[in-house]
């Protein structure tokens, strides 16, 4: 009886001996009027047993779903690292291939660029909507480039 949670009778004796009819339902051996002090002290332990298990599963599982999520954070970035290798061109065309701001351009001037380096880049549609017309400079990100497509040239660099 102590781990049914359905409804039940109490069923234990009142002042005039008859069995009490009160209903209760979850841990406990009668109604609260007929739990003695020691039936109240094992529910209570049982209660806070159940409780502090249920904390610790869930702490438990969090700490674990954090860890798989680091796992996998770690294993998608060595993969992307492994194709960015893969696939990264320092040169295109014979002129160098960098990346500013994110997108790939085409550097013919000597001596190469460093990343840090500002650039003077061509106007497209992108910069016009957000700086006007006309060039706009940026600075190298990184050296090479993974993107295939067409690229622009940088117009020169500024010192």
């Amino acid at each position: 009886m102590f781990t049914t949670f359905e409804r039940r009778v109490c069923g234990r004796p009142t002042k005039t001996g008859k069995p009490c009819k009160a209903n209760f339902s979850g841990v406990g051996f009668a109604c609260t009027l007929h739990t003695t002090p020691e039936e109240q002290a094992l529910v209570d332990a049982y209660r806070n047993g159940y409780r502090k298990g249920r904390e610790e599963g869930q702490t438990s599982g969090r700490q674990s779903a954090a860890m798989s999520t680091e796992y996998l954070e770690r294993q998608i970035a060595d993969l992307k690292a492994q194709l960015d290798q893969a696939t990264r061109r320092f040169r295109v065309d014979g002129l160098q291939a960098v990346t500013v701001g994110g997108y790939a351009y085409l550097w013919n001037g000597q001596p190469d660029l460093e990343v840090g380096d500002r650039v003077l880049l061509p106007e497209n549609y992108v910069s016009r909507l957000k700086h006007g017309p006309g060039p706009v400079e940026g600075t190298v990100t990184e050296l090479g480039t993974t993107y295939d497509g067409s690229h622009n040239r940088i117009l020169r660099r500024i010192t």
